[in-house]
């Protein structure tokens, strides 16, 4: 019976493509275009059509997790790449959608980010060893969204150029205090301190595995004096700040707590300050997060619409001086780790285990088509006080980013 309901499911799924369903006594059901090729699909157990079935947004993942569900003929991101080729934005209809809309009714259930709470949840992606991230990261541990000036950048330039870019929107000057919340390993803390003369940096994080690797690099680089990081959440943080920057952390603030989030950017922030937010985003509206993800990457990430963000923008009493949305930036970003990971699987194996491998692969697939096919984006939000806090135009910006797009513009040419 599930097994039916399964292959049911997925012929609302597969319309584009071709798959080939073999259960765990050799039964075989063909999917799609029959003319494509097919990727096969085992399921080696009886419950695995009936646990999908029951929840698919969860179970499908720890099927192959758990190696209770292959892929041959390729391999889990062909799998992913498919259903998100066919479903688009959509859930797939049918089944799929009634299931999806009763998660929207259960979203402001799990909504709320409390201190401890927060840190643990970053405890459980972050604080894993950083030995497992130097196997598919760049060199300079950049655990965020490249910025592709080009599809063919390696990813250590796309990263170079996020960097500098941000650093640009900012418009550092000498002798201004930097606030970086969620400072990862500490290369953006450390960019900015180097990008202009005199700027002071502070980097909180939640993790201590990052905290540890930041203030170790800030001290091996000469720069402690005036660039450090700190154990602490956004909400106990003291002062003033002439720049406020924030890079991949306001996933994990949970929409309950929006509203406290831009008031405290508020109070950090200096009256001629400016501050810039990037993260991911939803192009579709507000949403759910993915079951899977919920419990084994991300556990507290939501992934807000600007619908969302924007209202509580607003009733902080700050102006939004520059919205940039960045779409395949972050697929170019995703495929170039997950094709590192790839490579250095048996290291990772080492490190963790064989299920935790299929997981991360899993992760990295996941996401990629999201950005590729599906509704995912990510945006940067540069916020201020006073509407005069910066030049009028974005030419401010040019000679900051000059001398790289001109070596990217002779290089096209």
């Amino acid at each position: 019976m599930f097994r039916a309901l399964f292959v049911a499911m997925l012929r609302q799924i597969v319309k584009s493509g071709r798959l080939s369903l073999v259960d765990h006594d050799g039964t075989t059901a063909d999917i799609g275009d029959i003319s494509a090729p097919p990727l096969i699909v085992k399921m080696h157990d009886r419950r695995v059509a009936y646990d999908v079935v029951r929840n698919p947004f969860l179970a499908l993942g720890e099927a192959y997790m758990d190696g209770r569900l292959t892929v041959e003929n390729g391999g889990i991101a062909d799998l992913l790449e498919l259903f998100a080729r066919n479903m688009r934005a959509d859930t797939g209809g049918g089944y799929l959608a009634a299931l999806a809309k009763l998660n929207a009714l259960t979203r402001r259930l799990s909504r709320g980010n409390s201190r401890a709470r927060a840190k643990a949840n970053v405890a459980h992606h972050y604080d894993l060893t950083g030995k497992l991230y130097d196997l598919f990261l760049d060199q300079d541990k950049q655990y965020s969204c490249a910025f592709f000036e080009s599809p063919t950048d390696t990813l250590e330039t796309a990263q170079r150029n996020k960097k500098r870019r941000i650093a640009a929107k900012l418009e550092l000057k000498s002798g201004q205090k930097v606030l970086d919340i969620g400072s990862g390993w500490g290369g953006l803390g450390v960019h900015l301190a180097a990008a202009a003369a005199g700027v002071d940096v502070t980097g909180i994080t939640l993790s201590e595995e990052q905290l540890k690797i930041s203030n170790a690099r800030a001290s091996s680089l000469g720069l402690a004096d005036r660039v450090r990081f700190r154990l602490e959440d956004y909400r106990q943080t003291a002062g003033r700040f002439d720049r406020i920057v924030s890079i991949g952390m306001f996933e994990h603030v949970g929409a309950a707590h929006y509203d406290e989030y831009f008031r405290r950017i508020a109070e950090l922030l200096d009256d001629n300050g400016v501050a810039l937010i990037h993260s991911i985003g939803r192009s579709d509206g507000p949403g759910v997060t993915n079951a899977w993800i919920k419990k084994y990457i991300f556990p507290g990430g939501y992934v807000p619409a600007l619908s969302e963000v924007l209202p509580a923008v607003e009733r902080a009493g700050l102006i939004v001086t520059d919205v940039e949305i960045l779409r395949l930036h972050y697929a170019y970003t995703l495929a170039e780790w997950r094709r590192r990971f790839t490579a250095n699987r048996e290291r990772a194996a080492r490190l963790y285990d064989e299920r935790f491998c299929r997981m991360w692969e899993f992760y990295l697939a996941g996401a990629e088509m999201a950005f590729r096919y599906q509704a995912q984006m990510v945006f940067q939000l540069q916020l201020a006080k006073k509407v005069d806090a910066l030049p009028i135009v974005r030419d401010y910006m040019l000679p900051a980013e000059a001398p790289e797009i001109l070596k990217a513009l002779g290089h096209r040419l």
